[in-house]
């Protein structure tokens, strides 16, 4: 019940994050890098921020998508799963007062005979289960 009300509560949003990286398994990928496309949700309260209008009550915006950044621009990873794990634990990591987050990480350009928005990966993570992993 627990994670149902996380869900439904406050949270931060980022879309359409747009990084260059060199994560995958092909050569190709780590030689030449591609596009990543990443959303993120952050669940916390957002209502002592709300009350009092002061940045110091919640979470900046800019401080996950700098998360985002350094994960998605730093070293190589084979996977997406990779990827999108790393970015939901930092954020734990660095913001105790995220209870959940959601990472979205996709590829816009693979090798598949049709044409596609993006292929990926989501992830929802809790900190009461997931923030030790």
């Amino acid at each position: 019940m627990e994670n149902v009300a996380i869900v439904k509560g406050d949270k931060l949003i980022l879309r359409g994050l747009k990084f260059h990286g060199y994560h995958g398994v092909k050569p190709e990928e780590r030689k030449l890098g591609q596009k990543f496309l990443v959303d993120v949700d952050a669940w916390l309260d957002l209502q002592p921020a709300g009350k009092s209008d002061c940045l110091s009550d919640t979470v900046s915006y800019t401080d996950i998508y700098r998360i985002v950044k350094e994960v998605v621009e730093g070293p190589a990873h084979n996977l997406l799963e990779s990827v999108a794990q790393l970015i939901a634990s930092t954020t734990f990591t660095n913001h105790p007062q995220i209870s959940a987050v959601r990472v979205v990480v996709g590829k816009p350009h693979v090798a598949v005979p049709s044409s596609v928005d993006y292929l990926g990966v989501e992830i929802l993570r809790y900190r009461s289960v997931d923030a030790s992993n």
